[in-house]
Order: C-alpha cells, then structure tokens, then sequence
C-alpha cells in the first residue's frame, strides 16, 4: 500500500489575515496627533510672543520702567512676590476645607444630601471671578476688619498682624479669603470624584476588621487618592496665581513687599497689574506688563511640571 505524496502547500501554515484598517480609525488618530501638535505649536507661539515682546524692557534704563524702578526686576519683583504670596495664603485655608468638605460628601453625608452638596459644589465653580471680587469688597471687606483689629491688638506682637490696621478691610489677607473661596470649588470637585473612585473591596475589608471610618479613610482612601489630590491643589493653585479681576477689585496697584496680613500696604499680583495697567501703557512700560506676564508664564509652567513629577513619583 503506497502513501501518496504530500504536497508542500499541504504543509505550508496558514497566512494571518490583514489587519483591517478602517477609515473611521485613520481619521480619528490623524485628527488626535493634529490636536496635540496644535497645542503644542500654540503655546510656542505664546512663549516665542512673551519673549520677543520682553526683550526691551528686560534691557531697559532707570526712568524707562514704571514705578521708578532701576531694572525690570526691581519692578516684577514685588508682583511676584505677591502673586506667590496670595496664593501660598490661598492654599493654605482652602486645602484643609477642600479636603473636608470632600471626604463628608463622599463618605460622611447622607445618600439624599451628597447629591445636593456635590450639586452646589459644581455650581460655585462656574460663578464668574468678578461676582466674588465684589462680594470680597462690598461684604467681606467690612465682615473682616473687626477681626483684623482683634488680631492687631492681642496678635500685634507676631509680624503677620502688626503696624496699622487698614480702615477698609481691603488686604492682602481678604484677597487671599477670596482666592480661597474661588480655589475650593474646584479642588472640592476633583477630590470628590477620586474618593469615590476608591476600591470598594478594601473599603469594606478594613471595616470588617474593626476599623473606624476615619481609619478606613486613612488607610485605604487617602493611600489611594494622593496623586488626585496633588492634582486637584495644583489646580487650585493655579487659579489663584492666575486669578485677575477678584485681586484687581480688592488690591488696588502697589509695589510692596510686606508680609503684613491686615495693613493697608499690601502687594500687588502679576495678573491684577496686567488688568488695572494695560489700558494705558504704552512704549516700554506696555514691554514691561508683557515681560511680567512671561514671568507669571515661567511660574506656572514650573509649578505644573513639578506637579507632574510628584503624581508620578506617588504612582511609582
């Protein structure tokens, strides 16, 4: 009995099927790659602009600046001080609150409130910064200042609340309460959403250990949220350097550097200067605004890579 031959095709393995590209895929990783060269393409635009704008005042000679000032960083070195100032205050009363008011919405707040709270939380959010620097002169300028004499009189001797009490209220310290209110909307929001995104399984396996909920929360959410909540205060912080017209109503223009809270010189942020001089500068003086704002550009592009490098470090 003889076998027949077997052929090579016989043996040959079987070719993989092409991989079907569709049209839709193509068009919609074009269009991803476009937009983010765009963006990418923009802010060199921006930063190429801010440079070329910037070289003459960085160049310019004593009298050229605005407020006398002998070089351009004798000028932008009060607005930074103050814009970093404000809102280092800023963060440091809306962080804890945020942070509060977060975890009570998502694991302290009854299921029929949670809703309703997280529904205001988002709504503040979207209230224009002008409507807060006018509730920040006309209501809690004059809500504070008997607490700025409180302070004054029986505080007076830390540097913070000494010297003379501003008659208005209108302080470096009730910007920052503004900028504060602003901020904790949004990092309320982003911490919120975190929280609830905690496994449910290592919730419940703490508690069914014998943990309180407080040590729930601080074993298995915050371990888990750290990198949101990194994200959510840089966010905060960057509305609170950018943040122009609620300084601009509250702070008029100043070139101080004090670290007086409740005295009537107080410094001036980058934005609120850009805001209250544009209109009427002109030659180097409108040179200096723009160089001031490449400054506040600098400030938040280090803030926000730095930001990124400690997300990955805590995810690592």
């Amino acid at each position: 009995m003889t076998t027949a031959p077997v052929r090579d095709q016989d043996t040959a393995t079987p070719s993989k099927p092409k991989a079907v590209v569709r049209i839709g895929d193509r068009v919609f990783s074009t269009a991803s790659v476009v937009a983010g060269s765009l963006i990418l393409f923009v802010l060199a635009l921006v930063a190429a602009f801010l440079v070329w704008q910037s070289i003459p005042a960085f160049s310019a000679k004593v009298g050229d600046l605005p407020n006398d000032a002998a070089n351009f960083w004798d000028y932008v070195g009060p607005l930074v001080f103050g814009t970093v100032w404000s809102a280092f205050l800023a963060l440091v009363m809306a962080v804890p609150l945020s942070l509060g008011i977060a975890l009570f919405i998502s694991h302290y707040a009854p299921r029929r409130l949670a809703p309703v709270l997280g529904y205001v939380i988002d709504l503040l959010a979207a209230v224009p910064s002008v409507v807060y620097g006018l509730w920040g002169i006309v209501v809690l300028a004059r809500f504070v200042r008997p607490f700025y004499e409180f302070l004054n009189e029986h505080f007076g001797w830390i540097p913070l609340f000494s010297g003379q009490v501003s008659g208005t209220g209108r302080t470096i310290l009730t910007a920052s309460i503004v900028l504060a209110v602003m901020a904790i909307p949004i990092m309320t929001a982003v911490m919120r959403e975190i929280f609830l995104q905690a496994p449910t399984l290592n919730e419940e396996a703490a508690l069914a250990l014998g943990a309180t909920r407080w040590e729930m929360i601080r074993m298995s959410v915050l371990p888990f949220a750290k990198s949101g909540i990194v994200s959510a205060i840089m966010l905060g912080l960057g509305r609170a350097l950018g943040e122009t017209m609620a300084i601009a109503l509250v702070l008029s223009v100043s070139t101080n550097i004090t670290f007086n809270l409740v005295g009537s010189l107080n410094p001036s942020t980058i934005a609120a200067n850009i805001a209250l001089q544009f209109a009427e500068a002109s030659g180097t003086a409108l040179n200096a605004l723009v160089a001031s704002g490449l400054i506040l550009f600098v400030i938040t592009l280090v803030i926000n890579m730095l930001a990124r490098y400690i997300v990955r470090k805590r995810v690592s």
